[in-house]
């Protein structure tokens, strides 16, 4: 019962797939990018859409001698090095939460309450972890140039403006999780305890799949540091215990 066998068909993030083939066959999703498309209109209040073409049409300033960020000091390998060590522990903490989920004495035997404290707190040490790396990319990047400052401060009206919504958003997987730890225990029965470890399995898988949906705008920022002809970053493969 693992999430090995998720259907291929559909498009979007490597979370939507991996949500949709837990809820089942029969379950109906939408393309997420059109999802998105949709729902941007309907999340941006009248105050958001202000605050966004203010940092849409600000205009670039004039550089000047004194105030110019150095061109011959290429941030791009540091701050790629900075990504993929938020990404690693971030990685690390969600295969050693999920590996001893529902293991201790204390959390045998009491339904899925002690999976969805570990998966809320990895969500929180996501949120924190990420939002702290995307503010410092964001300052980085407006230091390279007018173009980029631009682009930071559209970054920054973003997060304050998406951030409930994802935050929204997010809350609904544990829940989905829960579904399906109920489905395989009533399966399986209360003898058979077989299919835990898939269910940790799948746990892990879906975190990392959250990870690297998350990691999606600090990733844009980096991309907006690399040099011509630097190879892109890599994208982990959610189910991967060793990312």
């Amino acid at each position: 019962m693992a999430l090995t066998t998720v259907r291929t068909g559909l498009t979007g993030a490597a979370l939507v797939r991996l949500l949709a083939g837990l809820a089942g066959p029969r379950a109906q999703v939408r393309d997420s990018r059109d999802a998105f498309a949709d729902r941007l209109s309907q999340w941006l209040g009248w105050t958001d859409a202000i605050s966004l073409s203010a940092a849409l049409e600000r205009p670039l300033p004039a550089p000047s001698a004194a105030g110019a960020p150095s061109t011959t000091d290429d941030p791009w390998p540091q701050e790629q090095a900075e990504v993929e060590r938020v990404r690693a522990v971030l990685a690390h903490g969600h295969a050693k939460e999920a590996a001893a989920a529902g293991r201790s004495t204390f959390e045998q035997g009491i339904g899925f309450s002690p999976y969805r404290q570990r998966y809320l707190a990895r969500q929180q040490a996501m949120e924190m972890a990420i939002g702290l790396l995307r503010e410092r990319l964001r300052a980085v990047v407006a230091a390279r140039s007018p173009e980029l400052a631009r682009l930071a401060a559209v970054d920054a009206v973003m997060a304050q403006t998406l951030g409930p919504h994802e935050d929204r958003l997010m809350a609904g997987v544990a829940p989905m999780l829960e579904k399906h730890f109920r489905c395989l225990a009533e399966a399986h029965g209360p003898e058979d305890e077989s299919w835990q470890e898939p269910f940790r399995q799948d746990l892990h898988t879906v975190l990392m799949a959250e990870l690297e949906l998350r990691l999606q705008p600090a990733l844009a920022l980096l991309e907006a540091l690399r040099p011509p002809g630097a190879p892109a970053p890599a994208v982990a493969t959610p189910g991967n215990k060793d990312a």
